[in-house]
């Protein structure tokens, strides 16, 4: 993202709501010198100083607070007029930043926003995926789709799909390995994996607050959820991925459910969008395309509500 391209009144705004420049430097995916440096034109151009700078705090000055309220106000006026005019015209217009995992904005978010442009033929799409979630607050991004809530009262969060993790074997596997009753059974097999982003990854939880689990072992690890399910559709071991990844393989019958009685805490799909007063039309219209979509998608394993 480039800093200089973003105007001025949208920059401050941002930074406003943001804890400390560090916080700022790392929503945008800048360095805190680049952030400061910005802000320092900003402040020699106004003639004042907006904020008083500290490494763990960011305070406004008075003037910084006028800025930040009266930027607030005309940001809020130019999405209205916007959203006015697209409304008048009966077509929704304008740009939308996403940033989404990458896993599930592979396989889902990116053919869903596509699906959408080529309906709103107006609308551009901004889509950036990566492999660590994102708090937006702060950043100039108008949706994050998150596995898994977020608490953060600058936020609204709407469900796009139910999920939770289950743990999967193919045919080849279980017809071979030791039987599987219980989630001290797991000790006895071969679990692929997957090295998110905790330290306690190889920890398989389960019930339905997660407070049961096992600390797993396997032949194979990865960072990349595709690989891992690949593994073990070739039959080498067990793999604990979200329905929203694996649904399709259990329904191909390439992919069983294990231990299907027992449950597993939720990891619900989100998007989280800023708690302003008005949420222009374009952003609600996208969310409820993905949640339509991902239920679509997902059949039985998504069952989207507020």
């Amino acid at each position: 993202m480039d800093l200089t391209a973003i105007d001025d009144l949208e920059f401050f705004e941002q930074i406003s709501r943001s804890q400390s420049l560090t916080e700022a430097a790392r929503n945008w995916g800048k360095s805190v010198s680049a952030v400061s440096k910005r802000l320092a034109r900003l402040e020699s151009r106004l003639g004042v100083p907006l904020v008083r700078r500290s490494t763990r705090r960011l305070t406004l000055t008075e003037e910084g607070h006028r800025y930040a309220s009266g930027a607030a106000a005309i940001l809020q006026q130019k999405t209205d007029l916007e959203e006015a005019l697209s409304v008048q015209h009966g077509e929704l217009k304008g740009r939308i930043s996403v940033h989404s995992s990458l896993g599930i904005g592979r396989k889902h978010i990116a053919p869903l926003l596509g699906e959408f442009v080529r309906q709103h033929p107006l609308i551009q799409i901004d889509l950036q995926l990566s492999p660590l979630p994102l708090n937006i607050s702060g950043t100039s991004f108008d949706i994050a789709i998150r596995v898994g809530g977020l608490s953060d009262s600058r936020l609204k969060a709407k469900l796009l799909a139910r999920n939770r993790r289950i743990v999967c074997a193919a045919p080849s596997y279980i017809e071979s390995a030791p039987p599987l009753r219980t989630i001290r059974d797991l000790e006895l097999h071969n679990c692929i994996v997957l090295r998110e982003n905790n330290p306690d990854y190889s920890l398989w939880r389960f019930g339905t607050d997660g407070h049961e689990y096992v600390d797993v072992r396997g032949s194979m690890i990865s960072d990349d959820g595709d690989v891992v399910t690949n593994w073990c559709v070739q039959g080498i071991g067990l793999i604990m991925r979200s329905t929203w990844h694996v649904n399709p393989l259990i329904q191909q019958g390439v992919l069983q459910h294990v231990l299907p009685e027992i449950e597993t805490p939720s990891a619900d799909v989100f998007a989280l969008y800023p708690a302003v007063t008005r949420t222009p039309r374009r952003i609600t219209s996208a969310i409820e395309h993905l949640q339509q979509g991902l239920a679509a998608r997902l059949g039985s394993s998504s069952s989207p509500a507020d």
